[in-house]
């Protein structure tokens, strides 16, 4: 036989095959619903029993369902852990292992010993803060604190802490390192290189902070429809006045309010007053024209907005 012949015949072959058992399928199905409308007829028993008895069609019915993936939770930040640990420590002394300050330290860390500073010396940290956090194997971490002094010194501490898998339990490994301080990153260049000159822009810019920080006016007259933004209670200054604005796009540059829609955002440089002093403050904004005017559409300098229209 030619080998042409025979590819038509394995050919024809295929659907005859499937066509054979979609037709075993088929019959599996008539008799097992004919079991089960007969045992519906004899009675409960055996209809448990039909049911029972055709797992394969069922199975075979039932769409597979993907096996739920868990992910592990990461495991917590010890940072403030060891935050405490160290302030406790450095404010504690073994000459006073008594102290509220010791016992905490002791509490926190039993292995290791207090520090033993001199009478009247001024070891004191005023403040303690957390830097970094790197984790390392097996669920221990190197925590940096900085502790600043009140003569400006600051110095770094590394202290090694030990966390379980689910954050709920620290302790601290052993007695704390003095280390080099993080070095200074580059800084990324500004996205704000267009000045704005005085005019429109800056004008509604102004009178906005003014009425964030002073409490003097409402801030809703200043925002676009849809912003919802509280000032801030009660207003820390005296008085606002803008230093400098600039912006991301030249048209916030432009003389005169461009089309309803128009948005830019910008970086005000503010000069806020009060009865202790001069303050330099920034704020990055987005502002949007509407009817010639120029409105608040976010404010984008780290804070938390009300959702939701006005």
């Amino acid at each position: 036989m030619s080998p042409g012949k025979q590819a038509s015949k394995s050919e024809a072959a295929a659907p005859m095959a499937a066509g054979a058992r979609l037709e075993q399928m088929r019959r599996r199905v008539r008799v097992s619903r004919l079991v089960v409308v007969t045992a519906i007829a004899a009675g409960p028993i055996a209809l448990g029993v039909a049911v029972t008895s055709t797992p394969a069609v069922v199975e075979a019915a039932t769409p597979t369902k993907p096996a739920a993936v868990r992910t592990a939770a990461a495991t917590a930040d010890p940072g403030g852990y060891a935050q405490l640990f160290l302030g406790a420590w450095l404010r504690s002394s073994a000459g006073a292992a008594t102290s509220a300050q010791a016992r905490l330290a002791q509490s926190m860390a039993p292995d290791v010993d207090l520090p033993d500073p001199v009478s009247g010396a001024q070891s004191t940290p005023e403040s303690v803060t957390t830097v970094r956090s790197a984790q390392g194997e097996g669920g221990t971490w190197s925590v940096t604190v900085a502790a600043q002094y009140a003569d400006g010194r600051v110095r770094y501490y590394a202290v090694p802490v030990a966390a379980n898998h689910a954050g709920s339990s620290f302790a601290v490994m052993g007695a704390p390192a003095v280390v080099a301080g993080p070095a200074r990153a580059a800084t990324p260049k500004s996205a704000y290189g267009v000045t704005v000159p005085s005019g429109d822009l800056s004008s509604a810019v102004g009178e906005f902070l003014a009425a964030y920080l002073t409490g003097a006016g409402e801030v809703d007259r200043y925002l676009a429809p849809g912003v919802k933004l509280s000032a801030v209670t009660p207003g820390p200054y005296a008085a606002v006045t803008v230093a400098q604005v600039f912006a991301v796009d030249k048209v916030a540059a432009a003389e005169q309010v461009p089309a309803d829609g128009s948005e830019v955002r910008i970086l005000a440089e503010v000069e806020a007053r009060d009865e202790d002093g001069r303050w330099p403050l920034a704020y990055e904004l987005a502002l949007k024209a509407r009817s010639g005017r120029w409105e608040v559409a976010a404010l984008d300098s780290g804070t938390v907005q009300d959702g939701g229209a006005r």
